[in-house]
């Protein structure tokens, strides 16, 4: 047995598990953590030595040899701001993961997993690909109407960057002669400017930019935000949650799954349809006013990727309203595995710089 690559992708009560020998998958599978659910373990640091233990379990029981393990690699979760690439997970890394000093997410245990498990393995080394803090903004994207504040760069990178490659790939094209905006769909919705190989401009999409989500509630009218702050009605805490976790489809649904949402629209409920065009016209907006940020240049594609990019009534709204701007491409579902896959396989043939933390 060659070489294998072990790709991580953490979600809040499940981790999604692969294994690779070159371009085959020899493992795969989305392991439940049930323990979560009931409120064992809340906090992402106390779970890292549970998920741990849980995924190696797995591995062994389906015959997965780890000593033939040389690259674990894991979703990056929120570090500094660093630019595109493949990074060493170090003692640094793991203790700004852990601190949570730029933000708590369960994607921050993409990272610490990896450490986790690399350690357990002789000859492993643990990385992350292309961060969700991945920053290559145009400094004029930067400003806000208040000096004490700037915009940060936060958005699904990984899932972009491979999107735009893909594309690319199909138009027979280098990624970083193109110039595209991508629109990744998922639990959280996150629409940026790739400019010659660069996202030059992205909604912060983690907490409060851009259009709603399934459970983002997206830029919100400050005014109101700022005197329901004071209204003594709401903690910090829930109001956080109110912005990160329990908006958009969730608080007008109460349900997490998009998918299901999609279903009741489907089965003639109004309110679904309703929302649902809502969201599709906040990313129709929001796509087409990064169209500004190519100076006049041609765009050469719109690419619709992540969960809802699978629903065709959706995409079909967005399609209609910006295809005036480029073609439209739909690479549907969130592929992290495979993406960190492709970056293993290349650590593994030495085709890509390992970057320092």
């Amino acid at each position: 047995m060659r070489d294998l690559v072990l790709a991580l992708n953490p979600r809040t009560y499940f981790t999604r598990v692969a294994v690779y020998q070159g371009n085959s998958t020899l493992f795969f599978k989305k392991i439940n953590h049930h323990n979560l659910e009931k409120g064992i373990n809340p906090s992402f640091n106390d779970q890292v030595e549970y998920r741990t233990s849980v995924i190696l379990k797995e591995l062994e029981e389906n015959d997965i040899e780890i000593k033939h393990i040389k690259v674990v690699i894991g979703r990056g979760g929120l570090i500094k701001p660093v630019e595109s690439g493949v990074y060493r997970v170090n003692e640094e890394m793991v203790q700004d993961l852990r601190s949570a000093e730029f933000g708590e997410d369960v994607v921050n245990l993409g990272g610490l997993l990896a450490d986790g498990i690399a350690k357990a393995i002789k000859g492993a080394h643990a990385y992350i690909a292309d961060p969700v803090v991945v920053d290559e903004l145009q400094d004029i994207a930067r400003f806000t109407g208040r000096p004490e504040f700037k915009r940060r760069s936060i958005f699904h990178a990984l899932n972009h960057k491979i999107s735009a490659r893909k594309y690319a790939k199909i138009k027979y094209a280098e990624y970083e002669d193109m110039n595209l905006i991508v629109a990744h769909l998922g639990g959280g919705i996150s629409i940026g400017a790739h400019k010659k190989g660069r996202v030059i401009d992205a909604n912060q999409a983690y907490d409060g930019d851009g259009p709603f989500s399934p459970i983002r509630s997206g830029s919100l009218p400050m005014g109101d935000v700022i005197k329901m702050c004071y209204s003594g009605k709401y903690t910090k805490e829930e109001m956080l949650k109110m912005q990160t976790g329990e908006g958009g489809l969730y608080a007008y649904f109460k349900t997490y799954s998009a998918y299901d949402v999609c279903q009741l629209r489907d089965a003639g409920d109004e309110k679904a349809e309703e929302v649902l065009s809502a969201m599709a016209y906040q990313v129709s907006k929001y796509i087409s006013s990064l169209y500004v940020c190519f100076e006049g240049e041609a765009v050469d594609g719109v690419i619709l990727t992540g969960g809802l990019a699978k629903d065709d009534k959706f995409v079909r709204e967005i399609r209609n309203r910006v295809e005036v701007i480029a073609p439209v491409y739909v690479i549907p579902g969130a592929e992290v595995l495979g993406a960190l896959s492709y970056y293993g396989q290349m650590i593994l043939r030495g085709e890509t710089e390992i970057k320092n933390y």
